[in-house]
């Protein structure tokens, strides 16, 4: 396969990950009593439902054409938390949801691709062989599935709205530490980019990159056996 067969792969891929990252959230939420999600049709599986113009489709495609990892996220699922019994409490399982998910379709995809190796004597050592053929295709597919729900678990546990890793900050705090954390909230998307961007040029080395070396890839290692 070539390159270029790989990258359109890997990001044919990222489509579903997000969308079953985001229908999650949507679906968890509406079993806590909150039917917001689902009266703005984002309970649907239909990606366009949950496309964002920057975080689905030019960040993916900028990342895509640059070989970085291929990452990015989808309109937000609209929720109500005053629906909660328990605020803190359905803000946790609310944001943990799309993690979680992304993180069992990794564990499953990185189960079949252990699976389906041996099938066609697709690995040497621990690295992936090319193969053309029907299984060869499909394990890569497994495989760019596996790293892009692990890279979107991980990026969005990052405490900074609005990622889901934001959702888990409120259990820990108090009443009033919670108040002035919403103050600044809407500021979150800013505040995210500005270090992004920033954080490279002050350190030296991508921030980012360097959180998935310590825990996307040996991850998907362990869950494939590949590299």
């Amino acid at each position: 396969m070539s390159e270029w067969t790989f990258r359109i792969l890997e990001l044919a891929m990222f489509i579903p990950a997000i969308v079953l990252h985001e229908v999650s959230h949507g679906y968890v939420s509406y079993r806590l009593g909150d039917p917001t999600a689902k009266m703005k049709g984002r309970l649907s599986l239909n990606p366009i439902k949950h496309m964002d113009p920057f975080g689905t489709v030019i960040l993916p495609l900028l990342l895509w054409a640059s070989g970085a990892p291929v990452f990015g996220y989808a309109k937000p699922v609209p929720i109500n938390p005053n629906y909660y019994k328990d605020y803190r409490k359905g803000m946790l399982l609310t944001g943990l949801a799309g993690p979680t998910t992304n993180l069992t379709l990794a564990v499953l995809a990185g189960l079949l691709v252990r699976m389906l190796i041996p099938l066609g004597d697709l690995a040497t050592g621990s690295q992936l062989d090319a193969s053309f053929t029907l299984l060869g295709w499909v394990v890569y597919a497994l495989y760019f599935f596996a790293q892009i729900n692990l890279v979107l678990m991980f990026f969005n546990l990052i405490p900074i709205p609005p990622l889901d890793g934001s959702r888990v900050l409120p259990i820990f705090l108090s009443d009033k530490a919670l108040m002035k954390y919403h103050q600044v909230e809407q500021y979150g998307i800013l505040i995210f980019f500005g270090l992004l961007l920033l954080l490279p040029r002050i350190l030296g080395f991508s921030p980012i990159s360097a959180y998935f070396n310590v825990t996307v890839y040996p991850i998907l290692s362990l869950l494939t056996g590949i590299g």
